[in-house]
């Protein structure tokens, strides 16, 4: 049984391997877990759910960071997904066996918040608009890969499971430097970043703090990498 895991961001994916992989490629990291570095959006994280599958996956995981719609999730808490639903509000089923086998195993080690997961196409950086997704979705977090990564498990028939640790609480306006230098698939473009910077040099505190709110969400990604290879095993519990 292999284990895909698709991750958007290459800070993300240092969580999990020092081995570099291009972006739009995949690496077995061990014997049964291969890891694709997808890049940012919808787009490229299920042709990224597509490659790992066509390598052999048999069970999908979507891995990284998320937004708080709840007001009550700080940064570095663990969201484990218990339902899924895209931009349209449509609920994506996850797999209820790998989502319990998940919580009891990951619980002895880390505090999980457990909850609705929803999509968005873009980056979304008011909290204002974290309010309205999560009065109309109910959901407690949102990201932009998870729901096609499901969505491409689901259409195979394979087991999924959404990892996300939360950045920005929902009560945070991300930096307008976040909007300026991102491109149109999510990635931040360091000159761009740069330049605002040079032209807005108010925004630099906002920066420092999503930065310091960034490193607590790795520091938990990395309490769950650890747990990787058990998690893995889900397959292997059902026989």
């Amino acid at each position: 049984m292999i284990t895909g895991i698709v991750v958007a961001l290459p800070e993300e994916l240092t969580v999990l391997t020092s081995k570099r992989i291009d972006k739009g490629h995949c690496v077995f990291i061990a014997d049964k877990l291969l890891v694709a570095y997808s890049g940012a959006g919808a787009k490229n994280a299920m042709a990224a759910a597509e490659l790992l599958i066509s390598k052999g996956a048999t069970q999908l995981i979507s891995w990284g960071c998320a937004a708080a719609l709840d007001t009550s999730l700080k940064p570095g808490d663990l969201v484990l997904a218990d339902r899924l639903l895209d931009v349209n509000d449509a609920e994506i089923a996850i797999n209820p066996d790998w989502y319990e086998y998940a919580k009891k195993l990951l619980t002895p080690y880390i505090n999980i918040h457990t909850g609705g997961l929803t999509e968005s196409a873009n980056i979304v950086s008011s909290s204002k608009e974290k309010q309205h997704l999560q009065l109309i979705t109910e959901a407690i977090a949102l990201d932009m890969e998870s729901i096609p990564i499901a969505k491409a498990a689901e259409k195979n028939a394979l087991p999924f499971l959404a990892i996300r640790v939360i950045v920005d609480p929902a009560g945070m306006d991300l930096p307008r430097a976040i909007a300026y230098a991102a491109n149109t698939e999510g990635d931040i473009i360091l000159s761009r970043l740069l330049l605002f910077l040079a032209l807005h040099p108010t925004e630099l505190p906002g920066l420092i703090r999503l930065g310091f709110y960034f490193n607590a969400a790795k520091a938990t990604l990395k309490q769950v990498a650890k747990q990787l290879d058990a998690l893995a095993q889900f397959s292997n519990k059902l026989k």
